[in-house]
């Protein structure tokens, strides 16, 4: 006997389910699915773009959020919990929960061997379609480099790329820059013991 499709979700029953949720889980043409937890690394990176972007943003409208926002990028459409988002001027939100963020300027993520086709593939694709999305930045786990699409005035969208320990990166979204090296401040790559590289701490 072939076991019966499980019914589809509304986007509000959903939220409802997944707020009353101890894991988190993305939403998708009305189904589910369940979220992988990180690495070390990966926490490590997010804490410090978060650092970096916070300590930037201070004296101006933008501030940044770590991943336990969801971002909507469509009423029927995706559901997900970005790496890390900014938002500059006034926050708009999917309902009166103000947990469903919907005009993101910058979203970024921090690739995972698991799930760098994913980023790359399908989110990079509906993060596209947010209207208020104008950098879509991706960065390494296996080395120093961060890659920022941004949307330009012609609808099209640029690469720039930002490799080295001694790069500056230019988030034209949110009018700030961030060191590299800040960004991967005792973050030990394959092999290196982080702290081994970070002598003074």
């Amino acid at each position: 006997m072939s076991a019966q499709a499980q019914p589809r979700l509304s986007p509000e029953e959903y939220l409802e389910i997944e707020r009353a949720a101890t894991t988190r889980s993305e939403y998708f043409n009305g189904r589910m699915y369940a979220m992988a937890g990180g690495t070390f690394n990966h926490g490590c990176i997010i804490g410090n773009l978060i650092g970096e972007l916070h300590a930037a943003f201070k004296k101006t409208t933008c501030r940044v959020v770590p991943n336990d926002l969801k971002v909507r990028v469509a009423s029927d459409g995706l559901y997900t919990y970005p790496d890390v988002v900014a938002v500059c001027g006034k926050p708009e939100f999917a309902d009166g929960e103000k947990d469903v963020l919907v005009n993101p300027a910058l979203i970024i993520e921090v690739l995972s061997p698991s799930t760098e086709a994913y980023d790359r593939g399908f989110k990079a694709v509906q993060y596209r379609k947010l209207p208020s999305l104008q950098e879509y930045a991706l960065v390494s786990q296996a080395e120093p480099r961060i890659e920022i699409f941004r949307r330009q005035t012609n609808g099209e969208w640029l690469l720039s790329e930002y490799a080295g320990t001694q790069a500056i990166c230019r988030f034209a979204s949110v009018n700030c820059e961030v060191a590299l090296a800040g960004v991967y401040d005792r973050i030990g790559f394959e092999g290196e013991d982080p702290f081994s590289v970070h002598p003074s701490y």
